[in-house]
């Protein structure tokens, strides 16, 4: 595999100062909450750190240039101005980035030479090669599979969809990228949320809807029963993901080691809670293959569990 851009490995740099840019979509809204509404086309705008993955979503009801760039303000006002953006080259994209700099470069005002000034530049991808923007559409693929089935033939307002979508943005910022420290006894990962609050995100207690009929739900237990729903389906996918790419650097068995962070595959684990532990024993089969290890949690809780259903978080 070739080196990383620098823009993925710049330290010392705020959240999304480096920051990649892209639509997913269409999904259909409701213009109104009373009967006989006329259904609307919406769309997702998805804003990645090129190097701490942290996510943002916000919801835009057309794929004009002006609806961009007030979800790019709305971003800016909650995220703080990039320093560099990274999009591909769609009309709504590079008209705003004739009106936001070529425009604001020639105007004397003082504030327009202040966002001129601190947005250095945009970077657009060459034509007809999504490739160079993997990691936005990593993104994409991530939110959008299991929302459109999630939702379902539900229709939405605008409201409900800034629900769900802001409570998958905390699902997917609260995913485990790294041990947090060098410490054996510390079973806590590094998140995105870490980047963003200081802390891991969490989500309030809540019931399991998930089994309920649909026509026995309230409102609000819908919207909760969507986001349980694509939290079962994500973070199952997202450990297998994590598991696979261990090819890419060495085998499985050289990553298990006594105090190794791992993530426990465990199904109907509560939104945003992930099960994670440090390994304190290896149980080598006659072969001499590490096949069944043991893992401490934060409760200190000890499980001997298969390594299928491990992931080892890289330290490097």
């Amino acid at each position: 595999m070739g080196n990383l851009p620098e823009c993925r490995v710049t330290s010392f740099q705020p959240v999304f100062a480096y920051t990649g840019i892209d639509y997913a979509g269409p999904i259909s809204i409701r213009d109104r909450k009373t009967r006989n509404p006329k259904m609307l086309k919406s769309y997702i705008g998805i804003f990645i750190c090129m190097s701490t993955k942290c996510v943002h979503l916000d919801v835009v009801t057309d794929m004009t240039t002006t609806s961009f760039i007030t979800a790019l303000k709305r971003f800016i006002a909650r995220r703080g101005k990039p320093r560099h953006i990274y999009s591909d080259n769609g009309t709504n994209f590079v008209g705003a980035n004739a009106i936001l700099f070529n425009k604001l470069k020639s105007s004397a005002d003082e504030i327009s030479s202040t966002l001129s000034a601190e947005v250095k530049s945009w970077h657009f991808n060459p034509p007809r090669a999504p490739n160079f923007g993997g990691l936005w559409e990593a993104g994409v693929k991530s939110i959008k599979y299991h929302l459109k089935r999630v939702i379902g033939d539900s229709a939405l307002t605008y409201e409900d969809l800034c629900t769900v979508l802001v409570q998958i943005e905390g699902a997917l910022n609260s995913r485990p990228l790294s041990p947090l420290s060098s410490d054996p006894q510390d079973p806590t990962p590094l998140t995105p949320g870490h980047f963003l609050v200081g802390r891991p995100l969490t989500a309030l207690p809540e019931a399991d809807h998930t089994s309920i009929p649909e026509a026995r739900l309230k409102k609000f237990e819908h919207l909760q029963a969507m986001i349980q729903h694509f939290w079962k389906r994500w973070n199952i996918e997202y450990i297998s993901e994590l598991q696979s790419r261990l090819k890419w650097k060495k085998s499985f068995s050289e990553l298990l080691k006594i105090g190794s962070l791992v993530v426990i595959k465990e199904e109907n684990v509560p939104v945003n809670r992930w099960k994670t532990g440090r390994i304190i024993q290896l149980h080598p089969g006659p072969d001499g293959v590490i096949r069944l290890v043991n893992v401490q949690c934060a409760d200190g809780a000890v499980y001997k569990r298969a390594i299928t259903k491990l992931c080892v978080l890289p330290s490097q």
